[in-house]
């Protein structure tokens, strides 16, 4: 049998005062927080599980703090190995007005609602928590409809991801927790590196040389199209002894690659040919400044993203020094980290010559 029709089941106006009212509770007895939507950058196909994340931005939402007598969970555990705090907490957030603050201000992994992974900044207890579970079903369909999110999460534990969210607060955590290396740059460098600025290298730089038609630049040659680029790069030409500069634009394939060189001004006055130069690629950047020395020549590197060698350019201070030495094992924000050590200390009873080290004195092994 329907439903007695004379009895409404929550029209929209009803609906609409609902959400007015709970919008208006959680303003008056809520807490103001940071909510921080992950960005994947690099997916494990195989896990379906992220291996590296960014947090780009950070959007002020009011919650309301549904714990009441503290955090919830383990607590602080003391072990051999040290202090863990398993904090848990529980926010509740307006459906509307997360779609105001955040959904239409960000790009979320799974548009429409919060989601598993992204983080919320707690000013009052100055601690990040991670969303473990998002509840899309409480209150349970009051008039038809469903008003708030119910975010259960765990304390954030760092792990080396990428905070670029503009509030200093929060991105000062990276710079403290970051696995940071220490390079020793050769002298002869020019200019200073900048706290905060990305420093890229020269590995994915094009390569490409210039020929001559009389006075002026007749050709240009890609020998080889660099990587990762988006755009095209600017190119530059030497400038002759006397006369007028070489001009010319990039041709980029949709792989990233330079793939040719248009002039648009051969230049004059050139006896022999140019070199040629290009603009840096995005795909070469390879770390954030952390700390820099000059008068030891030691930059210290976080987030770094592959091998630091060559020469080392300042993204936005131009700085160039060529790396020396660094050692990838030697996280010099952490007291506790004993790699090198471990490293140094087992080849000093390790005969890593061998190809089973672990195994009897003089085993080289044979091959199947």
């Amino acid at each position: 049998m329907a439903t007695n029709s004379y009895f409404t089941q929550g029209t929209a106006a009803e609906q609409g005062l609902i959400q007015d009212l709970v919008d208006e509770q959680i303003k008056i007895f809520g807490k103001d927080v940071k909510y921080m939507p992950r960005t994947l950058v690099n997916t494990d196909d195989l896990f379906k599980e992220d291996t590296m994340s960014t947090f780009d931005s950070a959007h002020e939402i009011e919650a309301y703090v549904a714990n009441v007598d503290g955090f919830t969970g383990d607590g602080d555990l003391f072990s051999k190995f040290g202090v863990r705090i398993s904090d848990q907490a529980t926010f509740i957030i307006s459906r509307r007005r997360f779609t105001q603050a955040v959904d239409d201000n960000a790009t979320l992994v799974v548009e429409g609602r919060p989601n598993e992974g992204d983080l919320i900044y707690f000013p009052l207890a100055k601690k990040i928590f991670e969303i473990k579970f998002v509840e899309h079903e409480a209150p349970f369909y009051q008039l038809n409809n469903l008003y708030v999110w119910e975010l259960r999460c765990e304390l954030f534990e760092y792990s080396d991801e990428n905070f670029e969210t503009g509030d200093t607060t929060i991105d000062a955590i990276e710079t403290t927790f970051a696995n940071s290396i220490a390079l020793t740059l050769q002298a002869g460098g020019s200019g200073d590196f900048s706290v905060g600025e990305s420093v890229f290298t020269r590995l994915y730089y094009p390569t490409a040389g210039s020929t001559l038609s009389g006075i002026t630049v007749g050709s240009v040659t890609v020998t080889n199209g660099g990587y990762g680029y988006t755009s095209a790069p600017t190119v530059t030409f030497s400038a002759p002894t006397t006369g007028t500069t070489a001009t010319g634009t990039a041709v980029v394939n949709a792989s990233g690659l330079v793939t040719s060189i248009t002039i648009t001004n051969g230049g004059s006055g050139y006896t022999s040919a140019p070199s040629v130069t290009f603009g840096r690629s995005p795909a070469e950047k390879n770390g954030e400044v952390k700390a820099w020395d000059s008068g030891s020549r030691t930059l210290t590197i976080i987030n770094r993203n592959g091998d630091l060698t060559g020469t080392l350019d300042g993204g936005t201070s131009n700085a160039q020094w060529v790396v020396e030495t660094y050692s990838t094992i030697d996280n010099t924000s952490s007291d506790f980290d004993q790699n090198k050590y471990i490293e140094t200390t087992a080849d000093g009873f390790l005969d890593f010559t061998e190809n089973n080290p672990f195994g009897d004195f003089g085993n080289q092994g044979t091959s199947l």
